[in-house]
């Protein structure tokens, strides 16, 4: 039964109602945004459904960087690179599609009555200081946070005490970040930079194989780097910190009927761990609808900028800054007709309704104070590096690399200094960032 299969691995058999209620709330919720604004349902359905995606594989783009350097293994990395890819791909098609029928880049529409905007342009930004100083800073929290935007975001409906307290900092700092972003693009030392979109250089065709031959160069840089580590004793198989009740269920017995009303077929459908690779085709499935239903990439941060603002507001605060034009739409009325903010929201909730049908969702905020600080200066400089940069691992990285912005490139450089710098700094100092010695080393 599968209420024997819940007891005899510790989960909680009366939380997949939950789950379900959840689901049912968000269908009647979509059903109520739908008759406010039409297009907002769309925004809640590609959060759930990133959200679930998210939690069930349990991916995440910080690990892209701790994983490789803490365990030794590259899956999580090279997933990850599979995502671009695959995302790279559909875009140059959609992007290709948009421009053949007249559509323009972003940058250089003049009358958007009239003139169409190529989807996906609007993440192409100069690379620039506040770009490389932002993903600096956002390296560093995301590593002492332990979790990028959208793995804060689903760790926080997971219940994960490191994401409650970064959370509200990361949303705290993510205003003044816009503000000293905007500050310092404006400086002379912040014109200078790159501002190339691929396709305007050297055509679409050009600008997939540009990027299909970095991802190829950047898998067998990770794989050197894989077989360092193993070389220095650091590796453990990638499977192996899955909980038991998420891996596969014996199958030796192939001849066994197939019961509907099973521990089997429930733990495959609900509690099965996916794979990292189930995990990027289902993000860049979610990454893809988005663009192809909002014109526009997938972007976690700005909405954290509009909630910041109704926070500030409260206490009489004015924000009168041409930095804050970005936000001036969703500022007009409630945060809940707001698209973004429902994606976000939408991710949470995807995140506890993977948890909650598996059973599994339980509040962790033992802490000390020591990683408390942590987690909150970390998500603070993720909030002030994100927003410097006009983005995070999603808005500056992800979405601009796979629609050909030459500054996702510097982006993730200095994500990944940044990063680094953190794990040698906080080793030992906090929880997220244990010591780890090669095992043929005392």
């Amino acid at each position: 039964m599968i209420k024997d299969g819940f007891e005899n691995n510790g989960l909680n058999s009366k939380q997949p109602i939950i789950g379900l209620v959840l689901l049912v709330l968000m269908i009647i919720w979509g059903a109520y945004l739908s008759s406010t604004v039409p297009k907002l349902p769309v925004y809640l359905v590609a959060g759930v459904l990133l959200g679930y995606v998210l939690t069930r594989s349990r991916f995440g783009f910080a690990g892209g960087v701790k994983r490789v350097f803490y365990r030794g293994e590259s899956s999580l990395t090279v997933a990850l690179l599979l995502l671009f890819t695959i995302t790279a791909i559909v875009n140059v098609g959609i992007q290709w599609a948009a421009a053949s029928k007249g559509a323009l880049p972003a940058w250089q529409i003049t009358n958007p009555d009239i003139q169409s905007v190529i989807p996906g342009t609007q993440n192409v930004r100069i690379g620039n200081i506040s770009v490389a100083l932002g993903a600096f800073l956002f390296g560093m929290g995301m590593i002492m946070a332990g979790g990028c935007a959208s793995g804060t975001l689903s760790d926080f409906g997971e219940g994960e005490g490191h994401a409650w307290v970064a959370l509200p900092f990361f949303v705290l700092f993510a205003a003044p970040g816009q503000y000293l972003g905007y500050v310092l693009d404006n400086t002379a030392i912040g014109k200078v930079g790159v501002n190339v979109w691929l396709p305007q250089y050297v055509g679409y065709g050009g600008a997939i194989a540009i990027t299909i031959l970095i991802m190829f160069g950047l898998f067998l840089i990770t794989k050197g780097y894989e077989n360092k580590k193993k070389k220095d004793g650091m590796y453990l198989d990638p499977k192996s910190d899955w909980e038991k009740f998420e891996e596969p269920l014996d199958t030796d017995n192939s001849q066994e009927p197939f019961k509907l009303n099973s521990w089997k077929t429930y733990q495959t459908f609900f509690v099965k761990r996916w794979t990292f690779v189930t995990g990027a085709v289902g993000i860049a499935i979610g990454a893809i609808f988005i663009l192809t239903t909002t014109g526009k990439a997938w972007g976690v941060t700005t909405p954290f900028v509009s909630l910041d603002q109704k926070f500030f507001q409260l206490f009489g605060m004015k924000f009168t800054s041409p930095a804050f034009d970005e936000t001036a739409e969703a500022m007009k009325g409630s945060l809940l007709v707001d698209g973004g903010t429902i994606r976000n929201i939408g991710i949470v909730v995807g995140a506890l309704i993977a948890f909650t049908l598996a059973g599994r969702f339980k509040f962790s905020l033992k802490m000390s104070f020591q990683d408390f600080i942590g987690f909150a200066i970390g998500g603070s400089l993720m909030g002030l590096g994100s927003r410097m940069a006009r983005g995070c691992n999603i808005g500056a990285l992800y979405s601009a690399i796979t629609n050909f912005s030459l500054h996702g490139y510097i982006f993730m450089f200095f994500l990944i200094l940044g990063a680094a710098f953190a794990i040698k700094i906080f080793q030992g100092r906090l929880a997220l960032c244990p010591i780890y010695k090669p095992k043929n080393k005392k």
